[in-house]
Protein backbone atom coordinates (compact mmCIF):
# COMPACT_ATOMS: atom_id res chain seq x y z
CA UNK A 1 0.00 0.00 0.00
CA UNK A 2 2.86 2.39 0.77
CA UNK A 3 4.13 1.96 -2.78
CA UNK A 4 0.72 2.97 -4.15
CA UNK A 5 0.75 5.99 -1.87
CA UNK A 6 4.18 7.00 -3.18
CA UNK A 7 2.88 6.77 -6.77
CA UNK A 8 -0.07 8.98 -5.86
CA UNK A 9 2.13 11.45 -3.99
CA UNK A 10 4.92 11.81 -6.51
CA UNK A 11 3.32 10.97 -9.85
CA UNK A 12 -0.36 11.80 -9.17
CA UNK A 13 -1.03 8.28 -10.46
CA UNK A 14 -4.79 7.88 -10.84
CA UNK A 15 -4.59 4.10 -11.22
CA UNK A 16 -2.73 3.82 -7.92
CA UNK A 17 -5.28 6.07 -6.24
CA UNK A 18 -8.13 3.98 -7.68
CA UNK A 19 -6.55 0.89 -6.09
CA UNK A 20 -6.19 2.68 -2.75
CA UNK A 21 -9.78 3.89 -2.97
CA UNK A 22 -11.13 0.44 -3.87
CA UNK A 23 -9.30 -1.09 -0.91
CA UNK A 24 -9.86 1.56 1.76
CA UNK A 25 -13.22 3.19 0.98
CA UNK A 26 -15.43 0.26 2.12
CA UNK A 27 -13.30 -0.22 5.24
CA UNK A 28 -13.37 3.48 6.08
CA UNK A 29 -17.14 3.60 5.57
CA UNK A 30 -17.63 0.66 7.95
CA UNK A 31 -15.32 2.32 10.48
CA UNK A 32 -17.36 5.54 10.28
CA UNK A 33 -20.64 3.70 10.71
CA UNK A 34 -19.23 2.06 13.85
CA UNK A 35 -18.29 5.59 15.04
CA UNK A 36 -21.95 6.63 14.88
CA UNK A 37 -22.54 8.04 11.39
CA UNK A 38 -25.48 6.79 9.36
CA UNK A 39 -24.67 5.02 6.07
CA UNK A 40 -25.25 8.06 3.84
CA UNK A 41 -23.17 10.43 5.97
CA UNK A 42 -20.48 7.76 6.35
CA UNK A 43 -20.32 7.52 2.56
CA UNK A 44 -20.00 11.31 2.23
CA UNK A 45 -17.31 11.54 4.90
CA UNK A 46 -15.46 8.61 3.30
CA UNK A 47 -15.42 10.45 -0.02
CA UNK A 48 -14.20 13.64 1.68
CA UNK A 49 -11.47 11.70 3.49
CA UNK A 50 -10.32 9.97 0.31
CA UNK A 51 -10.32 13.30 -1.52
CA UNK A 52 -8.07 14.63 1.23
CA UNK A 53 -5.81 11.61 0.70
CA UNK A 54 -5.54 12.53 -2.99
CA UNK A 55 -4.90 16.21 -2.29
CA UNK A 56 -2.40 15.71 0.50
CA UNK A 57 -0.70 12.51 -0.63
CA UNK A 58 2.62 14.33 -0.75
CA UNK A 59 2.41 14.78 3.04
CA UNK A 60 2.32 11.04 3.70
CA UNK A 61 5.48 9.85 5.43
CA UNK A 62 5.84 6.09 5.75
CA UNK A 63 8.33 6.61 8.58
CA UNK A 64 5.63 8.19 10.74
CA UNK A 65 2.63 5.97 10.01
CA UNK A 66 1.33 3.22 7.80
CA UNK A 67 -0.97 4.12 4.92
CA UNK A 68 -3.91 2.60 6.80
CA UNK A 69 -3.18 4.59 9.94
CA UNK A 70 -2.85 7.79 7.95
CA UNK A 71 -6.09 7.27 6.01
CA UNK A 72 -8.11 6.18 9.04
CA UNK A 73 -6.82 9.18 11.02
CA UNK A 74 -8.01 11.51 8.26
CA UNK A 75 -11.40 9.75 8.27
CA UNK A 76 -11.64 9.91 12.07
CA UNK A 77 -10.92 13.65 12.05
CA UNK A 78 -13.52 14.22 9.34
CA UNK A 79 -16.09 12.23 11.32
CA UNK A 80 -15.38 14.31 14.44
CA UNK A 81 -15.98 17.48 12.42
CA UNK A 82 -19.22 15.99 11.05
CA UNK A 83 -20.47 15.01 14.51
CA UNK A 84 -19.65 18.49 15.84
CA UNK A 85 -21.68 20.06 13.06
CA UNK A 86 -24.57 17.79 13.98
CA UNK A 87 -24.48 18.94 17.59
CA UNK A 88 -24.72 22.58 16.54
CA UNK A 89 -28.20 22.87 15.08
CA UNK A 90 -28.99 25.64 12.64
CA UNK A 91 -30.81 28.59 14.18
CA UNK A 92 -34.20 29.27 12.69
CA UNK A 93 -34.70 33.02 12.52
CA UNK A 94 -38.48 32.60 12.71
CA UNK A 95 -38.25 30.81 16.06
CA UNK A 96 -40.63 32.62 18.46
CA UNK A 97 -38.19 32.16 21.35
CA UNK A 98 -35.73 34.42 19.53
CA UNK A 99 -38.15 37.34 19.37
CA UNK A 100 -37.36 39.88 22.07
CA UNK A 101 -39.87 41.22 24.55
CA UNK A 102 -39.74 44.63 22.92
CA UNK A 103 -37.80 46.21 25.76
CA UNK A 104 -34.75 48.10 24.65
CA UNK A 105 -31.43 47.51 26.31
CA UNK A 106 -30.66 50.21 28.90
CA UNK A 107 -28.25 52.82 27.57
CA UNK A 108 -25.66 52.10 30.27
CA UNK A 109 -25.60 48.40 29.40
CA UNK A 110 -25.28 49.10 25.70
CA UNK A 111 -22.49 51.59 26.34
CA UNK A 112 -20.61 49.18 28.62
CA UNK A 113 -20.93 46.39 26.05
CA UNK A 114 -19.56 48.72 23.38
CA UNK A 115 -16.63 49.67 25.61
CA UNK A 116 -15.85 46.01 26.30
CA UNK A 117 -15.99 45.25 22.58
CA UNK A 118 -13.53 48.07 21.90
CA UNK A 119 -11.17 46.79 24.62
CA UNK A 120 -11.34 43.29 23.13
CA UNK A 121 -10.70 44.61 19.63
CA UNK A 122 -7.70 46.61 20.86
CA UNK A 123 -6.32 43.59 22.74
CA UNK A 124 -6.68 41.37 19.67
CA UNK A 125 -4.85 44.07 17.72
CA UNK A 126 -1.81 43.60 19.95
CA UNK A 127 -1.53 39.89 19.11
CA UNK A 128 0.84 38.65 16.42
CA UNK A 129 -1.01 38.50 13.10
CA UNK A 130 -1.08 34.71 12.92
CA UNK A 131 -2.49 34.33 16.44
CA UNK A 132 -5.15 36.96 15.73
CA UNK A 133 -6.09 35.20 12.48
CA UNK A 134 -6.39 31.80 14.18
CA UNK A 135 -8.42 33.35 17.01
CA UNK A 136 -10.75 35.00 14.50
CA UNK A 137 -11.25 31.71 12.65
CA UNK A 138 -11.98 29.79 15.87
CA UNK A 139 -14.28 32.25 17.61
CA UNK A 140 -15.76 34.53 14.96
CA UNK A 141 -15.98 32.07 12.05
CA UNK A 142 -16.76 29.14 14.41
CA UNK A 143 -14.30 26.81 12.69
CA UNK A 144 -13.12 23.66 14.40
CA UNK A 145 -9.47 23.37 15.28
CA UNK A 146 -8.99 20.63 12.68
CA UNK A 147 -10.63 22.77 9.99
CA UNK A 148 -8.29 25.62 10.91
CA UNK A 149 -5.29 23.29 10.82
CA UNK A 150 -6.27 22.10 7.36
CA UNK A 151 -6.98 25.54 5.93
CA UNK A 152 -3.79 27.03 7.40
CA UNK A 153 -1.69 23.96 6.55
CA UNK A 154 -0.56 23.60 10.18
CA UNK A 155 -0.42 20.61 12.51
CA UNK A 156 -3.46 20.40 14.80
CA UNK A 157 -1.29 20.66 17.92
CA UNK A 158 0.28 23.87 16.62
CA UNK A 159 -3.15 25.42 16.08
CA UNK A 160 -4.24 24.47 19.60
CA UNK A 161 -1.09 25.78 21.26
CA UNK A 162 -1.20 29.07 19.32
CA UNK A 163 -4.84 29.56 20.28
CA UNK A 164 -4.04 28.86 23.95
CA UNK A 165 -1.18 31.36 23.80
CA UNK A 166 -3.43 33.98 22.15
CA UNK A 167 -6.14 33.48 24.79
CA UNK A 168 -3.56 33.74 27.55
CA UNK A 169 -2.32 37.04 26.12
CA UNK A 170 -5.89 38.33 25.85
CA UNK A 171 -6.63 37.42 29.47
CA UNK A 172 -3.52 39.27 30.56
CA UNK A 173 -4.39 42.31 28.44
CA UNK A 174 -8.05 42.48 29.51
CA UNK A 175 -7.56 41.72 33.19
CA UNK A 176 -10.14 40.03 35.41
CA UNK A 177 -13.76 39.74 34.31
CA UNK A 178 -16.08 41.98 36.30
Amino acid sequence: MADLMVLVAHDRDRRAFAELYAWFAPRVKGFLIRRGLDAQRAEEVTQEAMLTVWRKADRFDRRQASVATWIFTIARNRSIDELRREKRPEIELDDPTLVGDGLAQPAETAYAAGQEAERLKAAIGTLPEEQARLLHMAFFEDKSHSAIAESEDLPLGTVKSRLRLALSKLRAALGPVH
